[in-house]
């Protein structure tokens, strides 16, 4: 059938509903961490308990991605999407009536694979339905609800632990995944990626390297970066990961992640964008939320509505981005944003080592632009990463996306807290500042350096033309510009 240029009622369907999945599988990465304190209170347990509450769910998001996007194209993406759907409504159900810190962690771990599970899919059901001219749009608001979610965390976990309790961050998920549910099986349609067996030694590889990796990462400024543990965790990952490469280059008949699209200029590049923007953006917000309530003395709900500025942003701006790569290309959209990130990152920095670093004020212009940079970055990204990979392959091209922003950010909590530490600390007003002030640094950086990769992205990008056998796709390079 031909495509209609405006987006119909199944395409209006798709984006309302895996936007709304979307914004529960992000929500959870960080909507625990304003309420741990009321959960050690109530549960018991020590700091590292308490760590794990919050890792085991990126961990099992982190190291899933992949298969889930893998099980979505062999299986059908519909199919495997209701699954993840039901997995994470379950877990979060599990996780509200947990009697015990153990049993909230095993929650936490089902919530991160079944959002692993259909997180991916979002993308690959959302492409197959929108018009490709109004899909800059429709990923434009895909990505600003994403990311809204994943920066409003702190807010809307301190707001429903101090109104209600912090059962409630996760009795939120289960209304609404019971309502998606049915809604997905009647609306979404079906859509799979090649008929071809699953690659079981592969996604072994990935996935034990990628949780040797993510947890070295975690662990590494708790327990050490010395420690047997992280040391154990990161060299063992490293090798699994090798050892994955080179399995998928020379044995794998029919790999989960073709390395031949990384001979792509365009796939490498937002890929690497993707994960350096992520490492900035998630250190930074998990040491600002912790300066606005331990130094400006607000309320996690307080603090969270003081970076509104930042995170409300999405919901604005990301649409725009959208239709503006529609008509000019994702790149200077991706490129002005990561610049205007590590502006506005920076900028942060300079405000708090000021003698005007307490005041609120004067830090609204640095969180303005953070937060147009993050909506500039969203949406043309998930167009860029769907451009970069033939129709069939966008299922996989999407999860390996979503998993290196997971690293991306479990790296970025680990680097700038570990130089948060070594130049200050939690002792004093003056001890914090000169902790945080070097971390923003380095944070705004990293993204600088996402910016320059960036540049490396092709002005438009036509659609990879599948080749007649799938040992031929497998080993035909993508078409460059």
């Amino acid at each position: 059938m031909t495509e209609k240029p405006a987006m119909g009622r199944a395409a209006v369907w798709t984006l309302v509903i895996v936007s709304a999945a979307s914004f529960m599988a992000a929500l959870d990465n960080l909507v625990v961490t304003t309420a741990l304190p009321s959960i050690r209170e109530e549960l018991g347990g020590g700091l590292s308990d308490l760590e794990w509450t919050v890792s085991a769910y990126t961990l099992s998001f982190a190291v899933l991605l992949m298969f889930g996007a893998a099980l979505g194209d062999r299986f059908g993406r519909r199919r495997i999407f209701l699954v993840g759907l039901a997995v994470f409504t379950a877990g979060s159900a599990a996780a509200a009536l947990s009697p015990g810190i153990g049993e909230l962690i095993a929650a936490r771990a089902v919530q991160g694979t079944g959002a692993a599970v259909m997180m991916p899919l979002t993308l690959t059901l959302l492409t197959a339905a929108v018009p490709e001219g109004k899909r800059g749009m429709a990923f434009g608001i895909w990505s600003g609800v994403s990311g809204l979610a994943v920066a409003a965390g702190p807010l809307i976990g301190g707001s429903l632990t101090e109104h209600f309790s912090w059962q409630w961050i996760f009795w939120v998920n289960v209304p609404v995944g019971l309502v998606l549910l049915p809604l997905a099986y009647l609306r979404l349609g079906e859509s799979r990626g090649p008929g071809r067996a699953l690659d079981v030694p592969g996604t072994l590889l990935v996935s034990l390297g990628m949780f040797g990796v993510v947890l070295g990462l975690i662990r590494g400024n708790p327990d050490g970066w010395t420690s047997p543990l992280v040391l154990g965790a990161l060299v063992g990952g490293t090798l699994l990961l090798a050892a994955f490469v080179r399995y998928e280059q020379r044995v794998a008949a029919h790999p989960m992640l073709p390395m031949r699209l990384f001979r792509s200029r365009a796939f490498s590049a937002v890929n690497a964008a993707s994960l350096l923007m992520y490492l900035g953006m998630f250190g930074s917000i998990f040491l600002i939320s912790q300066y606005l309530q331990g130094v400006g003395g607000f309320s996690p709900q307080e603090a969270g509505i003081r970076m509104l500025p930042w995170t409300a942003m999405p919901l604005l701006v990301s649409p725009i981005a959208g239709i503006l790569s529609d008509r000019i290309g994702g790149r200077p959209i991706v490129v002005a944003g990561l610049a205007l990130q590590a502006a506005g990152l920076a900028l942060y920095g300079l405000v708090v080592d000021g003698s005007t670093g307490l005041d609120y004020v004067a830090q609204i212009p640095a969180t303005v632009i953070c937060g147009i940079g993050m909506s500039l970055y969203f949406g043309p990204t998930a167009q860029l990463v769907m451009a970069s990979v033939r129709p069939q392959e966008q299922g996989i091209a999407s999860g390996a996306n979503n998993a290196l922003r997971e690293v991306g950010g479990a790296l970025g909590v680990a680097v700038l807290a570990a130089v948060f530490s070594g130049q200050g600390g939690y002792q004093s007003v003056r001890a914090f500042t000169d902790g945080l002030v070097p971390a923003l640094y380095v944070g705004a950086a990293a993204v600088g350096l996402g910016a320059l990769a960036a540049v490396f992205i092709p002005r438009r990008r036509k659609a990879p033309v599948a080749a007649a056998g799938e040992r031929a796709a497998d080993r035909a390079e993508p078409a460059r510009v």
